[in-house]
């Protein structure tokens, strides 16, 4: 979950470190700006799919998953 400590570390940082031992997806939850970012490694770089509010998120890796972003950060009282 991005805090404003660390949206440098969550949105760089990580995204080279993750891709380096090859994670196949990953969110950022971004309680900030209300968003959802769904990061999906594509022949070593990864893909990056944002949603918002009401919007189901999507996922190849977890295909049963219908949930809204707003759902998300209600969940974690965000």
């Amino acid at each position: 979950m991005v805090s404003p400590d660390s949206i440098k570390r969550d949105y760089r940082y990580k995204r080279s470190e993750y891709a380096a031992v090859e994670v196949p997806e990953y969110w950022i939850v971004d309680p900030l700006e209300k968003k959802i970012s769904v990061l999906l490694l594509e022949e070593g770089f990864y893909e990056e799919t944002v949603f918002t509010g009401d919007q189901k998120i999507i996922s190849r890796t977890f295909e049963n998953i219908a949930i809204a972003v707003e759902q998300v950060l209600q969940a974690g009282n965000i």
